[in-house]
């Protein structure tokens, strides 16, 4: 079997996160995807740790398996040269260099795509190429203080909280790797490649959707409300009597449905609590009447009769508890590779279940230089920058 993008080449001068997990992805699906390092490595995430098994950071792995790599010194003239020929048979280049970097190494989409004019051209920065913020780096976290989603994650008490994950950067990847796919389909009726220009502030402030709209909407500044939903009650966390866990009721026919779990059919029937709106502006009543009863069974009894009833909730896990979770180990969400370095590797699988092209992991994340050889030797060149 062959992947959904066998047929595409990508050339990624990315690193760090958002511009490698979206090649991880594409890779994933069948591209071949060459990654551009300079001599010795340059992608950060190579020393992020620990932890790392036999020096292989676990940071990088997460986001560089099937993949090829070479090294390049894109300040000499001679790896500039090499990249402009592997874009003549690429499909896709894709980088995360600071605004005009490409410009200064000689590789602008101007002159890439005099090259090869079906190049689709994917930059990612921190907040774009237009703009007075322009030439600024960007971090992921940075963006989360910036983009407004620190503002509401997090309590009155904790103050603004990131996310537990670099969440801008995996947002960014994925929005690249859209506009990637769908710049590939509209080349098959134009013949014409183009460029994409993908910022992280941008896809930060996209992703605040309803809570965004609300503000746009309503004008008031929204606040952190922890585990708790701005627009549906109740959507929360709740203690138990042995831990906590999520009941996430989506409307009143669940609100009524939940009530009678906890033996407590009358407060579905109270005016205060008996819509969704009337239960937001009571949150303050309703919330406590809750957590008194839940606080009396175990989270387990509480999943039973929440499942049993199609109440849409969960217990929280730690990462150890969802590694042993039957569900994800049958939809082959853990993984595992051989690594010439760090022997037997364990991954997080792709959630991209496909029914005739599936996505198969044919590479491990490859050490700096791995594929030096075979990529020179394809383009008739025994020249390397390292």
């Amino acid at each position: 079997m062959t992947g959904a993008l066998a047929n595409i080449k990508i050339l990624d001068l990315s690193r760090v996160l958002a511009g490698p997990y979206c090649t991880m992805i594409m890779g994933d699906l069948g591209a071949e995807v060459i990654k551009v390092e300079a001599p010795g490595g340059s992608d950060e995430t190579r020393r992020w740790g620990p932890p790392f098994k036999e020096e292989v950071s676990a940071y990088y792995i997460s986001a560089n398996r099937n993949k090829k790599a070479i090294t390049l010194d894109l300040k000499s003239e001679a790896g500039v040269e090499i990249i402009k020929k592997l874009v003549q048979e690429s499909d896709v280049i894709i980088n995360n260099f600071k605004t005009g970097t490409m410009d200064r190494f000689g590789l602008g989409y101007d002159v890439l795509a005099e090259l090869n004019p079906r190049i689709v051209y994917c930059s990612i920065t921190g907040f774009g190429e237009t703009g007075p913020d322009r030439h600024i780096p960007g971090y992921d976290f940075i963006i989360q203080a910036m983009s407004g989603l620190m503002s509401i994650t997090g309590t009155k008490e904790s103050g603004p909280q990131k996310t537990g994950v670099a969440i801008v950067d995996v947002l960014t990847g994925l929005y690249a790797c859209i506009g990637i796919q769908a710049a590939l389909l509209e080349r098959v009726l134009s013949g014409r490649g183009q460029k994409l220009d993908i910022s992280l502030y941008d896809s930060a402030v996209s992703a605040l959707v309803n809570i965004g709209s609300n503000y746009l909407i309503s004008e008031q500044i929204p606040k952190a409300l922890g585990n708790a939903h701005a627009n549906i009650v109740p959507y929360q966390a709740f203690q138990t009597l042995d831990g906590e866990m999520v009941i996430a009721v989506g409307n009143d026919h669940q609100f009524k449905a939940f009530c009678d779990v906890l033996g407590k059919p009358e407060y579905a029937e109270n005016v205060l609590f008996q819509t969704n709106p009337n239960r937001v502006k009571n949150r303050d009543e309703l919330v406590p009447l809750l957590q008194a009863v839940l606080l009396t069974k175990e989270t387990a009894y509480w999943q039973e009769q929440c499942r049993k009833n199609n109440i849409p909730s969960g217990p929280i896990q730690n990462l150890k508890e969802v590694v042993q979770d039957k569900q994800l180990q049958a939809r082959d969400m853990f993984i595992t590779q051989d690594h010439p370095t760090a022997g037997r590797i364990k991954l997080i699988g792709s959630p991209l279940k496909l029914s005739r092209t599936p996505v198969q992991m044919k590479r491990h994340p490859p050490n700096p230089g791995e594929h030096n050889e075979e990529i020179m030797n394809r383009l008739g060149t025994t020249q390397t920058t390292n």
